[in-house]
């Protein structure tokens, strides 16, 4: 399986609650739903779409996978709500316990285990294990080079902090752009693919 990272990320690298106030107020982030006067249908939610057409399963950090626990299921009857809600999840979290886990064929990786077990489901078979959001997950995947895909798509904003993706590890992680499109609202989507180091 293929890791594909999708994030919506502000143009000094904020990716911390794009969805809407309350999402995630760690640090006293003030900004939520700062990604909304910049979303549209068909390059932004375009990008979403292309993402999730080849997923065979979603891959979450915990709070990210309890935002969307809570969102998607209400959203029945509107076809990328329904793929969401039918994808096999997993969701990297200490915490959650299994009686906790209500978003339908949904399987929790203990956190100590997240590599390892992460690891094991790339190498497996499949399409495309997609992860939204989960900034703390997604920088261990980029630390530990098991992003086999970075989609990003940035937004012509500057929210002056807040959590970001990328690792703080000291590693050299060399990425080329596969493709890009921008949205009347200036959003780029940019599609990267790691540079194997010869």
């Amino acid at each position: 399986m293929r890791i594909v990272i999708t994030e919506f990320i502000s143009l000094d690298g904020v990716v911390q609650a794009p969805g809407g106030q309350g999402e995630d107020n760690d640090g006293g982030f003030a900004h939520g739903g700062w990604s909304h006067p910049f979303f549209d249908e068909k390059v932004v939610g375009g990008a979403f779409d292309d993402a999730t057409k080849n997923a065979e399963a979603l891959l979450f950090g915990r709070r990210t996978w309890q935002t969307m626990a809570t969102a998607w299921p209400d959203r029945a009857g509107d076809p990328f709500a329904d793929r969401m809600n039918a994808l096999p999840k997993y969701v990297v979290s200490t915490t959650l316990g299994e009686d906790e886990l209500t978003w339908n064929n949904t399987t929790r990786i203990a956190g100590d285990q997240a590599v390892a077990r992460i690891r094991e489901l790339r190498a497996g078979d499949g399409g495309d294990l997609v992860v939204m959001g989960s900034p703390t997950l997604v920088r261990t995947l980029l630390s530990e080079g098991l992003a086999d895909e970075l989609r990003l798509m940035v937004m012509p904003v500057l929210l002056g902090g807040g959590k970001s993706i990328f690792p703080a590890d000291g590693g050299l992680h060399t990425f080329e752009l596969t493709s890009t499109a921008i949205s009347p609202a200036g959003v780029h989507v940019c599609t990267y693919r790691p540079v194997t180091q010869g």
